[in-house]
């Protein structure tokens, strides 16, 4: 089972780490070969794959099920999973749901918000704890900037010091100024992974979707390095075209039966008559 220490080794040597979201085993499989140190499969899930119109509605079996597939897709790769929305809400449940998703294939898991008392209950029953800090998908309906006055960014810098305390091993720090990621990365053991948090954070995560142009959205935090929605939607359209001008399949994309038996199976077709 892959370790959080090798990630934490690159935080106390100052090397970056690189995380992205993968949902399925073939992505998975093309991350991992593209040498990324770890996978986070998130409740983005729900409205990147599963059509939902809310993180709220994703489940925990629909977690399980992906961390599964991702699991089968990078076995050796460290992957983090997402507690959905209410399966954490106090110790007990946060264990309950955790172990699902531990027996999928998740070697750390993710919550959202300050909940220390959470962290150190499932530390304690030797779970990875991944906290997320800022901006809260599960719990605001507005996605915007978090801790943007003196006041909201000291409450995020004491949180994360309070997760910090309870052992938590990760924390995602999400659409907060870069002075306040930068100084909880320093204030803190666990390994900060910024999105939209500024480049001196430990390391970074994206959504593959946004990243590899999977989609159009345009995010300020988001760099798309690829064009991969517009290159299936061009194969599909070739494709069909094909089809329709019956140009698609052509003789190399089909076989034959041997003539012994085709000339059998005429023949019995021939005696049914």
């Amino acid at each position: 089972m892959p370790s959080a220490e090798p990630l934490l080794e690159k935080k106390r040597r100052g090397e970056k780490i690189v995380v992205v979201t993968a949902y399925d085993a073939p992505t998975a499989r093309i991350e991992a070969a593209a040498g990324v140190d770890a996978i986070l499969v998130g409740d983005s899930v729900g409205v990147n794959i599963l059509g939902y119109a809310h993180e709220r509605e994703v489940t925990l079996l629909d977690m399980a099920h992906h961390i599964g597939a991702v699991r089968r897709g990078a076995p050796e790769i460290y992957v983090i999973g997402d507690l959905p929305y209410a399966t954490y809400d106090t110790p007990a449940m946060a264990m309950q749901s955790a172990r699902v998703l531990r027996d999928a294939g998740a070697d750390c898991v993710k919550f959202e918000g300050a909940q220390p008392d959470v962290v150190a209950a499932l530390v304690a029953e030797g779970f990875d704890v991944c906290g997320h800090l800022g901006l809260e998908s599960q719990h605001q309906d507005v996605k915007q900037r978090q801790g943007k006055t003196a006041q909201a960014a000291l409450r995020l810098y004491e949180d994360a010091l309070a997760g910090d305390a309870a052992g938590q091993a990760f924390l995602v720090l999400e659409l907060v100024p870069q002075e306040l990621a930068a100084r909880i990365s320093r204030a803190v053991k666990a390994v900060t992974i910024g999105i939209g948090a500024g480049p001196q954070t430990d390391g970074q995560v994206l959504v593959v979707n946004d990243l590899a142009g999977v989609t159009q959205r345009d995010f300020k935090h988001n760099r798309r390095y690829g064009r991969v929605g517009e290159a299936l939607r061009e194969a599909v359209a070739a494709y069909a075209a094909d089809v329709r001008a019956g140009a698609f399949p052509g003789p190399e994309h089909a076989f034959h039966l041997a003539e012994e038996e085709r000339a059998a199976f005429e023949a019995w077709l021939r005696g049914r008559a």
